[in-house]
């Protein structure tokens, strides 16, 4: 028994030894996750890489879903370091990284809206979130307690003032944290204006999250990737069409697409730094602690993407269109970027 326990750690020891090697093989940070942290994490690693000594990191644009199942794959070279994401870790995610010898820490980096926008050229949108509901959810109520299929074809079938257009709605596929948030920060809240809705989410909360965050397939609602420039491409070449996508591609498009209104407040900077546009939300990076010392470069890196010519008020970040954080907040998420504690749920 005792021979068998020494040969076990023998070749625990060995396989730990062999995956350090192997991490260490590579010299360039690897980055996965949201596409709308994306061009926030590659402006950074742009400038790292012009102004370090380390090579400049690879951000590959997968989706948050996507992004945990790579990152939450294992440790070793060929996983990824740090993971963007456009919403938290989940539960699940978090558990199967654990699982797999993977700790974490997670880094609020600032704020965000999620747009709903159309070409220059289209007609103006001025939306309710339950407008946003009735549009887009797969089943509605019937008027007679029960629910049906979705049957409204045009804006207008859902309210005569608004535009009388066919709904036809560009947005991420499941895998994308945009659309976690989008299902939970409009359709679920849009749902509980109705009260037949509200009702449910009191007595059955399952099914009410089955109704509100069901979104039709009926070719209403169309599933555009996680490239979220491609969907700024399809806006104008359909100008009725609506998009989905995080602000800062609003922001860097704003010669081409417009922002619609909801419940009465536009996207801008402004208005997501200070709440008043409902569709905000927080993002993070997610830093693999067990990478940290074996592939150069990850607290160095991290320590540029949370220094105030970053990610301050007057940061290149902003120019991009995150929304910093409060003062008290990124001095603290500063400090967990420099200690790197472990996250626990």
């Amino acid at each position: 028994m005792k021979f068998i326990n020494l040969t076990m750690v023998a070749a625990m020891t060995a396989a730990t030894l062999a995956t350090a090697g192997a991490a260490n093989a590579r010299d360039q940070i690897q980055m996965v996750g949201s596409s709308t942290v994306f061009p926030f994490s590659t402006a950074v690693a742009e400038k790292f890489g012009s102004s370090s000594k380390f090579p400049t990191p690879v951000v590959e644009s997968t989706g948050t879903g996507g992004g945990f199942k790579l990152f939450c794959a294992g440790v070793g070279e060929d996983t990824p370091d740090i993971q963007d994401a456009s919403r938290a870790v989940k539960s699940s995610e978090f558990e199967t990284c654990a699982s797999n010898g993977i700790t974490m820490t997670e880094i609020k980096i600032g704020f965000d809206g999620i747009v709903m926008a159309n070409a220059k050229a289209g007609p103006a949108f001025s939306l309710r979130a339950k407008e946003i509901y009735l549009a887009l959810a797969a089943q509605v109520p019937n008027g007679n307690g029960g629910f049906m299929a979705n049957p409204n074809k045009k804006w207008s079938d859902i309210d005569p003032s608004l535009p009388d257009v066919a709904i036809s709605v560009y947005g991420p596929p499941p895998t994308s944290g945009t659309r976690d948030a989008f299902v939970e920060l409009a359709m679920e809240e849009g749902a509980k204006a109705i009260d037949q809705l509200a009702d449910l989410k009191k007595d059955d909360k399952k099914k009410f999250a089955a109704i509100a965050g069901g979104i039709r397939e009926d070719g209403v609602y169309i599933e555009a990737g996680e490239n979220d420039n491609l969907i700024v491409q399809k806006l104008e070449a359909s100008p009725d069409s609506v998009g989905i996508f995080g602000y800062s591609y609003l922001e860097q498009n704003g010669d081409k697409i417009k922002g619609a209104a909801v419940d009465g407040h536009k996207p801008t900077f402004e208005t997501i730094a200070d709440g008043s546009y409902e569709l905000s939300r927080p993002l993070f990076i997610y830093v693999k602690r067990e990478h940290v010392g074996v592939i150069p470069g990850i607290k160095e890196y991290l320590a540029e993407y949370t220094s105030d010519k970053a990610w301050g008020p007057e940061g290149y970040l902003s120019e991009k269109g995150l929304i910093p954080l409060p003062d008290d907040m990124r001095a603290e998420m500063a400090k967990t970027a420099a200690d790197l504690p472990e996250l626990k749920m």
